[in-house]
């Protein structure tokens, strides 16, 4: 898969897909399916400088999923796949993917 590779504080995702079916096996039309807030990152950049010069890790890494705001970041266009841009800061959580049973 070839994709941008982000500088800085950037963090490049890509939107997860709502189901476009229901669990019963109803198939949903495309105006009521929501876009939903959760990406998987795929590609981080090093982290952004500070005062010092050092740099800031990441909160986040390749093959974390996130939630992301509903608007905002930069869209990316690769061939037919779209992604997103944000800033380290802009991510809102990490999805804990553990399962607790």
């Amino acid at each position: 898969m070839v994709f941008p590779r982000p500088l800085l504080d950037r963090v490049l995702v890509q939107r997860i897909k709502a189901e476009a079916k229901t669990a019963s096996g109803i198939f949903l039309p495309e105006s009521s399916v929501k876009e939903l807030n959760e990406a998987k990152v795929l590609a981080v950049g090093p982290g952004g400088l500070d005062k010092d010069g050092k740099r800031v890790p990441m909160g986040c890494a390749a093959g974390d999923r996130v939630l992301i705001p509903q608007y905002g970041g930069s869209p990316v266009k690769v061939g037919e796949e779209e992604y997103h841009l944000f800033r380290d800061s802009e991510i809102l959580a990490k999805i804990n993917e553990q399962n607790n049973a």
